[in-house]
């Protein structure tokens, strides 16, 4: 309540006043659990969408090439056999990036087959453009949520293969829940993959090696090629990219994982 003392000649104007208090919002704050629970059934992302800025090449790839190499999470359960006209092993690789990792495999081994699912546009941009020049035909680009894609597109037993590398550490301890590495994505992996189908993970994140590491052991479904709790050396296919190798040159170090499903 404010009082305001006049006299009888004056004219009171009566200005509402409204105070907001600003509480910082910390992660394990009862807002946040509360809205957690109140999107229960809510699937919680592992990527935040950054668009990030399209080359003119990337822009030109993504009209020109995508129709014909791009699929869609829309498309129903996936015929590999019909999408790249062929009885071939299928390799998936979740997040390629720039897709250079990718495009290297499928140059490196044409007698696979190679699917990249990839949210951020620039990359995709980049890997139809690589597919372009390198005129790879054994390979197709899906632009949709990985989780969506195994559960709407890839049957079961149908992959050879999976890599996932360099995912996002999300490593603040209030994000650790968005991590793509957990028990419940890898089971679900497990089931799209042909029995000895290979789950190669590659991070510089020492905590999230840990967690890999756990998760994966945790699991029944796979065995560590490297024995028990031990990491890989990394293989000549995974491609040792720029910002690694500058990693290494400040010491900095990379763990791969390599399971094969039993």
């Amino acid at each position: 309540m404010i009082k305001v003392s006049c006299s009888p000649n004056d004219i009171l104007f009566v200005v509402p006043v409204v105070f907001v208090v600003v509480k910082k919002i910390s992660c394990g704050s009862r807002f946040m659990q509360q809205k957690s629970s109140s999107l229960k059934g809510h699937r919680i992302r592992s990527f935040v969408r950054r668009q990030g800025r399209l080359t003119a090449a990337q822009s030109f790839a993504l009209e020109k090439y995508l129709p014909k190499f791009g699929l869609l999470a829309s498309d129903g359960e996936f015929n590999f056999e019909k999408i790249y006209q062929r009885k071939a092993p299928t390799h998936l690789e979740i997040g390629f990036g720039n897709g250079q990792s990718v495009a290297n495999m499928a140059a490196a081994h044409p007698e696979n087959n190679y699917l990249g699912v990839e949210v951020h546009r620039p990359g995709v941009g980049n890997l139809l453009r690589l597919i372009h020049k390198q005129e790879l035909t054994n390979v197709r680009v899906m632009t949709d949520d990985v989780f969506d894609v195994l559960q709407n597109n890839i049957i079961d037993n149908s992959l050879a293969a999976v890599y996932i590398y360099f995912p996002d550490p999300w490593h603040k301890r209030c994000h650790v829940k968005r991590r793509i590495i957990n028990q419940e994505f890898v089971t679900m992996l497990a089931a799209r993959m042909e029995m000895a189908g290979l789950l190669h993970m590659a991070t510089d994140w020492k905590d999230y090696a840990w967690h890999m590491m756990k998760v994966m052991g945790d699991l029944p479904q796979f065995k560590n090629t490297a024995g028990e709790g031990a990491y890989s050396l990394r293989p000549e296919w995974r491609t040792l990219t720029k910002f690694e190798q500058r990693g290494h040159r400040l010491g900095h170090d990379v763990w791969d994982l390599m399971f094969t499903k039993i």
